[in-house]
Order: structure tokens, then sequence, then C-alpha cells
């Protein structure tokens, strides 16, 4: 599979010449990041740099999230029914607190742009720019999601069942994400797996509380949350295969109030990623089992609770071929790399459940920097080259392009 840019839009300039007013977009959400599945003035600001295009704008209920329709002017290559495709950009920041020092750095204590996103946004809408100058050649449909709530929050399960996928659901879906600890403009992904499972993992042990020199009268629940964390541990190395990998982090236990008292519970946090299904309930049968087995052994009363995270977020193989064929074809050879699965999560993996599709990071690591050392996602410094809008308007649009004219051929 190639792309063949005789006759294609040379997208790569097209994404050049959209640069500066993407970078404009991208630093003015970034000055004013929003969190969770609300995000008005995010919405606003996509909105207004959207207006005057022929877009159709559908909106749910459940977040500030919309799609934005654009149903090009010509018949699709398949017996005359053109197909659909779905391009997404989350929209939502991270409660941090920014320590960039950049000029347009958040103006909103205790939120920051730590993921990129306003960068996913600011290219996403100037690909919808691109597209619709090119509305007459295009010979189908293409979607494009802005997404609040990807930081936790499942925006984008709640923007499903909010129908706004449904009319018309497309029939392939795709989605960038940048990486400043990869290099500037690579694409770089895999078939099949690429990120984790996540469940919230809590626990509450219950024993019998009283004075730290007399611990015979006590029952401590602390020796207790100690032997079930290492059990998950050697429950992890001796019993998940390493062929489909999951981590176990118990991140925080909560007890106690005083150097002299034993406490009553212990309460605990922790993360469990996988990279199947099958381990995901295989670890999930684990943890409860393990809880209320070790604390029932103790003669204490325990209670395992899992909070449902995201899903495995699983790329097509087709749909990877068609982003490896549209990412050599503008930049060569060297314009795509292949990763190892990755134990981050990400819920475009609820979109890649309700229809095909792939999803890519793109890097963005500074010019002059190290890749490997750059402060990475989720960081109070990260950075970006924000070169790399270009890079990234330009797949979005020979992506859209290519699965229109051929779909997955």
């Amino acid at each position: 599979m190639s792309l063949d840019f005789e006759t294609a839009t040379d997208w790569a300039a097209v994404g050049e010449a959209s640069l500066d007013e993407a970078i404009d977009l991208r630093r003015a959400i970034h000055a004013d990041p929003e969190i969770g599945l609300h995000c008005p003035r995010t919405s606003d600001k996509i909105k207004a740099a959207l207006a005057g295009l022929p877009l159709e704008i559908r909106e749910g209920t459940s977040t500030t999230g919309f799609v934005a329709v654009l149903r090009g002017g010509r018949d699709g290559s398949a017996g005359g029914n053109g197909r659909t495709v779905l391009l997404r950009g989350d929209m939502d920041a991270l409660p941090m607190q920014e320590e960039t020092g950049l000029p347009f750095a958040s103006q909103t204590p205790g939120a920051m742009h730590a993921c990129g996103h306003d960068s996913h946004t600011a290219m996403l809408v100037g690909a919808a720019k691109a597209l619709c100058a090119r509305r007459d050649d295009l010979p189908g449909t293409v979607v494009f999601m802005f997404q609040p709530g990807e930081e936790g929050h499942h925006g984008a399960r709640h923007m499903i069942a909010d129908g706004l996928l449904d009319d018309p659901l497309p029939e392939a879906g795709f989605a960038l994400h940048i990486s400043p600890n990869m290099p500037m403009g690579t694409v770089v992904s895999r078939s099949g797996t690429l990120m984790a499972s996540t469940d919230t993992l809590r626990a509450t042990i219950t024993g019998r509380g009283g004075h730290a020199a007399m611990p015979h009268d006590c029952l401590d629940p602390l020796p207790i949350a100690c032997e079930i964390v290492t059990a998950l541990q050697v429950y992890v190395g001796r019993q998940v295969p390493v062929t489909d990998p999951a981590v176990l982090s118990i991140t925080k236990l909560n007890a106690g109030s005083a150097h002299n008292v034993i406490p009553s519970t212990v309460e605990m946090l922790g993360t469990m990623r996988t990279l199947s299904e099958r381990t995901r309930e295989q670890l999930r049968a684990a943890f409860t089992r393990m809880v209320e087995g070790i604390v029932a052994a103790h003669g204490a009363v325990g209670e395992a609770r899992i909070e449902e995270g995201y899903p495995v977020t699983v790329n097509d193989p087709r749909a990877t071929e068609l982003m490896k064929a549209c990412a050599t074809g503008l930049n060569g050879e060297a314009g795509w790399a292949v990763m190892p699965p990755m134990m981050g999560a990400e819920d475009f993996s609820y979109v890649l459940q309700k229809l095909p599709g792939a999803m890519a990071f793109i890097g963005a690591a500074p010019e002059g920097s190290d890749p490997g050392t750059n402060p990475p996602l989720h960081n109070t410094k990260m950075t970006i080259d924000e070169r790399v809008m270009a890079h990234g308007i330009a797949m979005h649009c020979a992506v859209a392009e290519r699965f229109l004219a051929t779909g997955f051929d």
C-alpha cells in the first residue's frame, strides 16, 4: 500500500501552510486549560475556529464534546455509496501545576495541558479546515470528533452513549497522540494491542485498634495490608505469563494518626494494567480473592472494590497499514516506526470497540533535544516542538482521503 501524490493532494504542504493558525489555537487552549467532561471555553474556541465551514455540528448532553460532520461532494467508489471516516482530537487537561515557564503557560492554577491535547485539538481543527477546502473532491464523509474527558473521565464512552457517532456510523476511526519522547514528525504505532486496560483497585482492611505498646490486645490491619501487597506482587510475577503481561501497583496505604496508636482500618489504593481482557479478568478475580482471603486468615474484615477503567486499545491491522502508508508517503521510510505495547491507557479504545481503526503517536521532541530524556507526558515541564502540528494535520488529511477513496484495500 502506498500513497500516490500524483493523484492525491500534497497534504505535507497543506500542513505547513496551516501551521501558524494551529499554533495560535494551540496556545490559546494551552493558556486556558479545562479538566473533565465539561470544557465549555475550549469547545467555544474550537467552534469559533470552525465557524463558516460547511460542517454539521452535533452535540450531546453528557459532555461539552461535539462532532463536526463534513459531507464530501462526490459519490464514493464502492457502488456509489460514500464511505465515512472518523478523526478524533481530545481537548481536556490534567490536574497539574505547570512549570514550563512558557509565555503562554496555563493561567489556571492546578491545571495544565501536559498530555498534548491542546495540540491534538489544534491539529484536528487544521485538518477540518483543509478537508473542507477540498470538499468537492472528497468521495465520502468525515466525522471530526472533538472529545473532552479523556484523562480518566470516559469522555469517548459518554459521547458514544449520546449517539454522536451513529449518524452516519463511521466505517473506520483514527487518532493521533503527540509524544515528546519520540523523534519529531515520526509516526509510531503497531498492529493489534497498542495500549493497556486500566482499573483502579481499592480495599478496606478493618481490624481492631488500640495502644501500639500492646498489639496483642489489638488486631493490627497494617501488617495484613502489607501481606496483601506482597502476595499481589508474587501473583503477578509467578502466575501471569510474560507473553501476556500485566502491571499491578499498590500506590497508597492510608492508616493511622499517631506513633503510639494502632489504627482500626487501612485503606489501599492502586492500579492494574493488562494487555488483554483475559488477563484483566484473571487479575480482577485474584485481587478480590487475595484481599478477602488474607484478611479472613487473620480474623479481620476486608472489602475489595474495583473501579472499571478503559479497555485495552487494539488497532485493526488494516487500519494500521493504512496509517503506515500515509506516514511513509508523507515523510519516507523514516516517517514510520513500530513500537512495543504501552502500559498507558487511552479512551479511544471505546471507539475502537465500536468500529475498526487505529491510533498512533507522532514524535514532538523539541529541536536539539534528546527524545529519551525530555520531560515526558504528564510531567509539569512537558513541552513540544509545535512544528509537529504540520505533520499531524497532513496525516489526518492523508488518512481521511485515503480511506474515503479506497477503504482498507
